[in-house]
């Protein structure tokens, strides 16, 4: 079943390709429509302009001239008439339609556009002759020029009709001839795309099954764990890819399998080192030393904290073999070493501790907090002239718990920053990084491995110090005791 799936599948896409293919034959239909609709602006256009003109010839042929006769006769005087307001309107519509004319009928109304003005030079005489109190017959006379260069005007608007007229009919006809050229196109090749798209469909088909079966083979091959198998290479253009991929699947799987096994071994290098540093001799020494300078000057209680604080610190770091600690228990682990610290650094170091205690009882990957303050500490705390003060801050959000440990101290150059964004981007453990980085690959590979993320620690650092957070999803004790049974 399995294999008539995959060659009905397979079959599909080349169906699907071809539909495709058939689908983009509607190009000259496409083209025809653009075409129809280009004449058809084009047609319309010169209907309108042919309707304008046809209510301007109105104007010409009448209005102007009854208007002239009113003034001549007496009736009505330049102020009230529309003699030129009529005259203005005839030579802006002129104008216009010239401009969206075409060149073989602009002739006709440049020419009109002109007499125009003659008409209105005779309207002029008459309006002169009015004021100079002209008799009548003067006026008479220029009032039969108007009405002839009106005619005129009227003609000329006429031939400029009849050629819009011819105009529009060798569009019409053009439109006409591209539609059946399209449309023959269009058919020949819808034809010869059905010819084609059935032969290529049904060679591809007999083409395919023998690279289909041999994929499938591999891939059951695959899937019972010999990542050697590996699919001959195709001619079919299509399953080509396939094969690649399938074959590259194999090999990341094998790369898989071989870097899982490095990551275990980093892992546990990464905690037995992390380990050594909580237990470092010097550390012990440095603390029971101070202990002992307690107990010799009498200072009982400070005696009893310091001693309390010892022994919570390595409790905790051994954790009787878990790696999951509560953050009360990783908050308390921080407190003590911090305590001890003071002791040995009261003059140059101060520390805060803001984790709430709501979020006591959520489970962590232990050992991630007390790295941080200790390379805080001696990286940069320390070697700051006047010391400063380390804050330790955690929160739960939206699912996620959120940690930084900040310091005042002297902070790191951008060129040590870089350097150490690059150890800990090639996960290379270690017991003691130089340059202000001391845990820090460490625990960015740890959180990184147990929480399988690509994110670890984020590290900003500058003249005013330096602040390291990560950011983990939250994990109920349910959770991680379910968790480490399904892995173990």
């Amino acid at each position: 079943m399995g294999k008539i799936k995959k060659e009905k599948s397979i079959l599909g896409q080349i169906s699907n390709l071809s539909h495709k293919l058939v689908m983009m034959l509607v190009v000259p239909i496409i083209i025809s429509l653009v075409l129809m609709l280009f004449y058809a602006g084009k047609y319309h256009s010169s209907i309108k302009r042919m309707e304008t003109i046809a209510n301007l010839k109105t104007v010409v042929a009448e209005d102007i001239p009854g208007d002239a006769w009113e003034i001549v006769s007496g009736r009505e005087n330049f102020s009230t008439s529309s003699i030129y307001k009529n005259i203005a309107e005839v030579n802006e519509t002129i104008d216009r339609i010239a401009e969206s004319a075409g060149s073989e009928n602009r002739l006709s109304l440049t020419v009109a556009r002109r007499t125009m003005a003659t008409l209105r030079s005779y309207v002029d005489r008459v309006r002169d002759n009015v004021q100079n109190e002209v008799p009548v017959v003067q006026n008479e006379a220029v009032l039969v020029e108007i009405r002839d260069v009106s005619a005129l005007v009227d003609s000329m608007l006429n031939d400029y009709i009849e050629k819009e007229i011819e105009y529009s009919a060798k569009m019409s006809f053009s439109l006409l001839i591209a539609v059946i050229l399209t449309a023959v196109a269009e058919a020949l090749i819808v034809l010869i795309a059905l010819l084609v798209r059935n032969s290529t469909v049904k060679a591809t088909s007999d083409s395919i099954r023998e690279p289909i079966e041999r994929l499938e083979n591999a891939a059951e091959t695959i899937a019972e764990g010999s990542f050697d198998s590996r699919v001959p290479d195709t001619e079919v253009t299509e399953l080509r890819n396939l094969t690649l991929q399938v074959n590259n699947m194999a090999e990341r799987l094998s790369a898989m399998m071989e870097k899982s096994a490095d990551d275990s071994k980093k892992l546990r290098k990464a905690e037995l080192r992390t380990l050594q540093a909580q237990i470092n001799p010097h550390f012990l020494y440095n603390t029971l030393d101070a202990i002992v300078w307690k107990a010799e000057a009498g200072e009982k209680d400070e005696v009893i904290s310091l001693t309390s604080a010892l022994s919570d610190f390595f409790r905790i770091s051994l954790s009787s073999g878990a790696d999951w600690i509560p953050i009360a228990q990783e908050k308390k682990h921080i407190e003590g070493y911090l305590k001890i610290q003071q002791t040995r650094y009261r003059d140059i170091m101060q520390y805060e501790i803001d984790i709430p205690d709501d979020i006591g009882d959520v489970y962590i990957l232990k050992l991630l907090l007390q790295p941080l303050v200790e390379n805080a500490l001696y990286h940069g705390i320390k070697i700051k002239r006047g010391g400063g003060t380390i804050k330790v801050s955690g929160k739960l959000s939206d699912g996620y718990l959120y940690f930084s440990v900040t310091d005042t101290g002297c902070g790191m150059t951008k060129e040590q920053l870089r350097e150490l964004n690059e150890r800990m981007k090639k996960g290379q453990p270690t017991v003691s990084e130089g340059g202000g980085g001391f845990g820090l690959v460490n625990v960015n590979l740890r959180i990184r491995l147990y929480y399988n993320q690509a994110e670890g620690l984020a590290i900003e650092s500058g003249p005013e110090g330096t602040s390291v957070s990560f950011k983990v999803p939250c994990r109920s004790r349910e959770e991680i005791f379910e968790h480490e049974s399904v892995s173990g």
